[in-house]
């Protein structure tokens, strides 16, 4: 979404470079264009990822093919769109998809058609935070509390109520000035509520954008905590002071995020031929096989009326193209997708044909369509539900660039299959191995530590007896050190409301992330001990060195708890694993340490600390008059109350309340 704010500061076409997710599409015909993405853009909810550093190379042939190079040593060219048609030269290297289409909005039926044949699964799905991560709002999508409540920030008040036709809206009020936003769609039912909505009150001028394009809203609701909150990863996160003000007007601010260009396509199920021209990087990124597309007869096909200014695809402008392409990218999900929020048809494809004629004709899920070629000369295309073709559907939105650790995982969530691909254990395993997509995760991961081990055992059967995984794990059975997970993916990304467990399998004694004092398993769970004392264990069962000096420079005091030197990180990512380890590790002794993490200077950070800390202790920081969005000096009285009551709690003395 940064790439949205960043378009303020560029010239026309150049914004449209920000906005195309970082695919280039300057058909300029006489020169190549190498472009790099900009840094990281934070995350909705939901899955909105971004696409990393990325050369791109555009073609200089009459055609204006767009061909997207994911990486500059991987000189194979995942997809390939052809402007005027796909030249016979390339053609007769390449092999046809089939006669048979499944990526037009023509192809597909709603997720309703699924319903008669496929009942359970349809009623599961229905319940699914992939069937709410969009949807219009009305009275069964919206979970926030639209009565009258309120919300104090940053001196303005934001009102959440509904108008006299039962309409939702946001109304934020500061110093005299008063800005009015409808609600139009909801993001997200899980832990937090988002909306999308457009400015209806204001005194901006009436053709401002804020008024025309539907645009993430200021404010979200948490849904267990039953509040509302200022929303998060709208833009990179930034520390007390330089955090987004939604009272600021619109333009002065860096949280416009456009919904339309900046998050539905992932939020949403649009047809995959859509997709394909609105998101092809990250569309190609994982693609099993490399893919050519012909786009004028998909487009005539598929939308006809953008075609309709276009006589001879050959000699059709650059302006012409843009245009096009501007349109594809602006689409507004309730006018253009298939269907709100993730459906059937987002991971199956086109199925109308399917819904229409039952098993005679079988859902695909590899896209096939007559103006759709593969290149089949180093990877074989199949269209079942090979392991490729499986990953390949959670990658198209579970994949992009996140702020990172040392060894590169992400610091947060929305990016697993990118973490996944970070191990080699993904070759072989599946996400449907442990997702099932059909069914809800729900608030919390339902398997038990046996089943999530056995799935681990499946293939390290080496580690079956138990003598073999005693001496790996050099921990007794059962006991938190012998879960293969704990060890092997820890809580190390940050998921809106808790730190949940990184999809990047990799081992605890990583050289990178101990050297640069960055969160290792072996103190997630033993906060108490030294880091001296975690090296020593680690050579001694794995006869593993690390850098003496490195070690000596990133922690400075290394005979205090590791879990406190975290606390004290310079990485606010750091920070956040420290608070969270050492709460769920009942770590009073803490205590302290962790009231600090209170007055954290990143939001978020201190919505999680405090969340852990209320368990903790079993308290409500409420009672104290402490809000994890208040300002610096808005925090210091209720804090300095907080010491004094849960110090004085620990030292053993009467609690004065």
């Amino acid at each position: 979404m940064k790439r949205l704010m960043a378009s303020n500061r560029f010239n026309s076409l150049f914004r449209l470079l920000v906005l195309c997710g970082g695919l280039a599409i300057v058909l300029m015909i006489v020169y190549l264009v190498e472009s790099r993405q900009p840094e990281a853009n934070p995350k909705q909810q939901i899955p909105t990822p971004s696409d990393p550093p990325s050369p791109v190379s555009v073609a200089a042939t009459p055609q204006h093919a767009r061909h997207v190079i994911i990486d500059k040593n991987d000189k194979r060219r995942h997809m390939v769109s052809w402007w005027a048609g796909i030249p016979q030269g390339v053609r007769e290297s390449l092999t046809p998809t089939g006669k048979r289409s499944n990526i037009r909005p023509a192809d597909y039926s709603g997720p309703e058609s699924c319903r008669e044949c496929h009942k359970d699964k349809f009623e599961s799905w229905s319940n699914h935070s992939h069937r709410w991560m969009n949807a219009l709002a009305d009275e069964s999508s919206v979970r926030g509390d639209f009565s009258g409540a309120t919300i104090s920030y940053l001196g303005g008040v934001a009102t959440f109520y509904k108008d006299a036709d039962r309409y939702y809206r946001m109304r934020l009020e500061r110093d005299g000035t008063r800005r009015v936003y409808a609600v139009n769609q909801t993001i997200g039912s899980r832990f937090t509520q988002y909306y999308v909505g457009k400015l209806i009150e204001g005194p901006e001028p009436k053709d401002h954008r804020f008024y025309k394009e539907d645009h993430v809203l200021h404010f979200g609701y948490w849904l267990e905590k039953r509040q509302w909150v200022p929303v998060v990863h709208i833009g990179n996160e930034k520390p007390d002071g330089q955090r987004a003000d939604p009272f600021d007007p619109p333009d002065s601010g860096e949280h416009f995020a456009r919904y339309a260009t900046a998050c539905n396509y992932c939020h949403t199920t649009f047809s995959m031929g859509d997709m394909f021209l609105r998101r092809s990087m990250q569309i190609a990124r994982h693609v099993p096989v490399p893919l050519h597309l012909s786009m004028t007869p998909y487009l005539t096909e598929s939308h006809s009326e953008m075609m309709a200014s276009i006589d001879d695809p050959n000699r059709t402008t650059e302006k012409q193209l843009m245009n096009i392409l501007v349109q594809l990218k602006s689409f507004e999900a309730p006018d253009h997708a298939v269907a709100l929020g993730i459906s059937c048809e987002a991971c199956h494809l086109g199925c109308k044909d399917h819904a229409e004629e039952g098993k005679a004709v079988m859902p695909m899920f590899f896209p096939s369509s007559p103006h759709l070629y593969a290149d089949t000369r180093a990877h074989e295309i199949t269209f079942d539900r090979s392991h490729a073709n499986v990953n390949w559907v959670c990658s198209r939105c579970h994949a992009g660039r996140r702020p990172q650790y040392a060894n590169g995982v992400s610091t947060w969530n929305s990016t697993e299959y990118t973490d996944a691909m970070l191990g080699s254990c993904y070759t072989k395993l599946r996400c449907t191995d442990c997702h099932d997509p059909h069914v809800s995760t729900g608030p919390k991961w339902s398997n038990s530590p046996d089943q999530d081990d056995q799935k681990c055992i499946d293939c390290h059967k080496q580690f079956d007896p138990p003598k073999a995984r005693l001496a790996h794990t050099h921990h007794p059975a059962g006991s938190e050190g012998a879960r293969c997970m704990n060890c092997h993916m820890p809580r190390l990304n940050e998921g809106l409301q808790d730190m949940v467990r990184t999809h990047t399998i990799f081992s605890p004694t990583n050289r990178v992330m101990l050297e640069e004092n960055h969160p290792n398993a072996c103190n997630m769970c033993h906060t108490e001990k030294s880091i001296d004392w975690t090296l020593a264990h680690l050579k001694d069962w794995y006869d593993i060195t690390y850098s003496d000096g490195k070690i000596a420079d990133s922690y400075p005091e290394r005979q205090q708890a590791t879990a406190l030197g975290w606390l004290k990180s310079g990485n606010e990512a750091v920070r956040l694993v420290g608070a969270d380890v050492l709460c769920r590790t009942n770590a009073t002794w803490a205590t302290k340490e962790l009231i600090d993490a209170l007055d954290d200077p990143f939001l978020i950070n201190r919505q999680i600390a405090g969340k852990r800390l209320e368990k903790l202790h079993d308290i409500r920081l409420t009672d104290f008059g402490y809000r994890f969005y208040m300002t610096p000096e808005e925090r210091r009285k209720p804090l300095t109350k907080l010491r004094t009551v849960l110090l004085q709690k620990q030292a053993g003395k009467a609690n004065p309340r």
